[in-house]
């Protein structure tokens, strides 16, 4: 069994840090990841982030979602779902840079007309065009290095009304190793596996993430440990 170290998030990237691919593998690794959130719950920490963010705001206000790194749009689909069961107003907005991903989520998301999606840059996008209420970033900032996490983290607080959740991976050995058995068990592509591997050696324990506060110089934030090996870090102004 080979030997894995999680003290410091790996510098090795994933094949999904190109922005430009487009091809079936990219597809199939969308569809595996959203697969697997459903099947371990991940997404219930993003929810439950939502229910804590929207608790004051009024059931007849139409509430602005923009979800940050989107992929395949599963989050918004499954917020969709829950809004309508729930008699919510929601306008969910995804942004992702890779426009293949923005594809396959319009494509998934057809039967919602309270779902958009924008293939953009979020460094260069104009989001005054935007009144953004909350903000959410699943499972996209393992994605990058520490300093180019804080950058975003700035423009993404500086353009959101009420607050932000992210939600994203711990860097564990224990996660490590029962991911190896999901690759097994669900007989994952190449792709999924190995950038899923990957993706939790670039994770995150408490310290960074309270590290990534204390340079934004955050007021108001939490960060609580959930299953499926995640962290919710929820900041509010």
């Amino acid at each position: 069994m080979a030997l894995i170290t999680t003290y410091r998030r790996t510098d090795l990237e994933e094949s999904m840090d190109d922005f430009s691919m487009d091809n079936e593998s990219l597809v199939t690794a969308l569809d595996d990841i959203a697969r697997i959130n459903q099947l371990l719950g991940g997404n219930s920490v993003t929810l439950n982030g939502i229910k804590k963010l929207t608790k004051n705001f009024s059931k007849n206000q139409t509430i602005t979602i923009m979800d940050f790194g989107c992929g395949g749009g599963d989050m918004l689909r499954t917020l969709a779902k829950f809004g309508k069961k729930n008699n919510l107003k929601y306008n969910l907005i995804g942004i992702d840079a890779n426009e293949a991903t923005i594809r396959h989520a319009e494509k998934c998301s057809s039967g919602f007309n309270n779902i958009t999606y924008l293939a953009e840059d979020i460094f260069t996008y104009d989001f005054s065009k935007h009144q953004i209420d909350i903000a959410l970033i699943t499972l996209t900032l393992h994605h990058f290095k520490d300093e180019e996490i804080l950058r975003i983290m700035r423009v993404i607080f500086n353009v959101v009304q009420k607050g932000i959740i992210v939600n994203d991976l711990h860097r564990s050995k224990l996660a490590y190793r029962l991911f190896q058995m999901i690759i097994f068990i669900f007989k994952l592509k190449k792709m999924t596996a190995e950038d899923g591997l990957i993706s939790i050696l670039r994770g995150f324990k408490r310290e960074d993430l309270e590290k990534y506060s204390r340079e934004l110089q955050l007021k108001n934030y939490s960060i609580k440990w959930k299953w499926a090996f995640r962290y919710q870090w929820i900041i509010e102004k």
